[in-house]
């Protein structure tokens, strides 16, 4: 993999040409999405109420922003994403099966290690869809994978029309893999070696089954144990030729039904969320049975856009030392 510091760039598109770019993306992305997934557009919390296990949690590290109003005696706190409020609101609108909805979610995840590829701004879209419990299964989690891939190759296809000079680097097809096999094809590798390593083979993949233990007794990586199920979820990941790496677009996954709840927070030792409103909720059969996930928003135009910053297509804070070696390097910070 390159160091930022190694990497020679060039940006290829202007200010304007950029602008113009996003907002492309971001329309045309969106749009599809609704239509290929059948998905309607929702109004989203920026805060969610502290102590009732909706907000995202993460790795379960990560330390939300929280605020108390004058006028309010519970506190709040900023949503990292909005993965458990979805399946909330699609039973609270009624929506009904392979049906869903789907947000321009903006959050602020304070504990983020900022890099090239992290912000403390994350925007995204969240999406949920309502699924039978026979969907519950690998089938429906790959057709879905592979409909939003789809999404993804027709829009590159449209921004290369575009700006010719920008070339289109996503295969055709997207391989799934699971964590368990990408550890015994690279058994010395790290996870985010392992990563590299199969996007630069394969340029798309869909790696699967995250947060559960792998056969070294290591997970792959850290999720949250109360709402992706562990066995049918995953990460769509493509190969960056800027700085030859591993990148994600999104995480998504089946979430999980009572049994696979109590499961996985008994081996996350962290049953006491058992208590919890959303979590009461799934016990006792009162959320529908869902898929869903995030995409990043800044993250799918720095790939298509051949950005070497997230800070070249979303504006954010950055310390002093990023700003200066920026500068240096050239990349025109928004």
């Amino acid at each position: 993999m390159k160091s930022l510091e190694a990497i020679t760039y060039e940006p290829q598109l202007s200010y304007m040409q950029t602008q113009q770019a996003i907002n492309y993306i971001k329309t045309t992305f969106s749009q599809e999405l609704a239509k290929v997934l059948n998905l309607t557009l929702v109004s989203a919390p920026l805060f969610v109420e502290s102590g009732t296990g909706i907000n995202d949690d993460l790795n379960g590290s990560e330390s939300s922003v929280r605020f108390t109003p004058s006028n309010i005696e519970s506190g709040l706190e900023i949503v990292h994403s909005l993965a458990k409020w979805k399946r909330m609101a699609l039973k609270q609108y009624n929506f009904s099966a392979h049906a869903g909805l789907y947000t321009n979610m903006q959050a602020i995840r304070q504990s983020e290690l900022l890099d090239h590829t992290h912000s403390l701004l994350v925007d995204q879209w969240d999406w949920e869809l309502i699924i039978h419990q026979s969907d519950r299964n690998l089938s429906m989690l790959q057709t879905i994978v592979e409909k939003i891939y789809a999404i993804l190759l027709s829009v590159e296809e449209d921004i290369q029309k575009m700006f010719p000079h920008i070339q289109k680097e996503l295969p055709p097809k997207i391989t799934f893999i699971t964590t368990q096999n990408l550890l015994e094809d690279y058994p010395k590798h790290s996870p985010k070696e392992r990563e590299t390593a199969i996007t630069k083979k394969y340029g798309a993949v869909f790696l699967m089954q995250i947060g559960g233990a792998l056969s070294d007794g290591n997970t792959h990586d850290g999720r949250s144990p109360d709402y992706d199920d562990w066995s049918l979820n995953g990460d769509i990941l493509v190969y960056n030729s800027v700085f030859d790496e591993a990148f994600e677009l999104s995480s998504m996954g089946i979430r999980v039904d009572e049994s696979k709840l109590v499961e996985q927070l008994a081996v996350a030792q962290c049953e006491e969320r058992l208590q919890h409103t959303y979590h009461q909720f799934i016990v006792n059969n009162e959320l529908p049975f869902t898929i869903g996930g995030g995409i990043g928003q800044s993250r799918l135009c720095q790939f298509l856009l051949k950005k070497a910053h997230i800070g070249e297509v979303q504006v954010s804070h950055w310390p002093d030392e990023i700003v200066k070696f920026c500068e240096l390097k050239g990349i025109p910070l928004l």
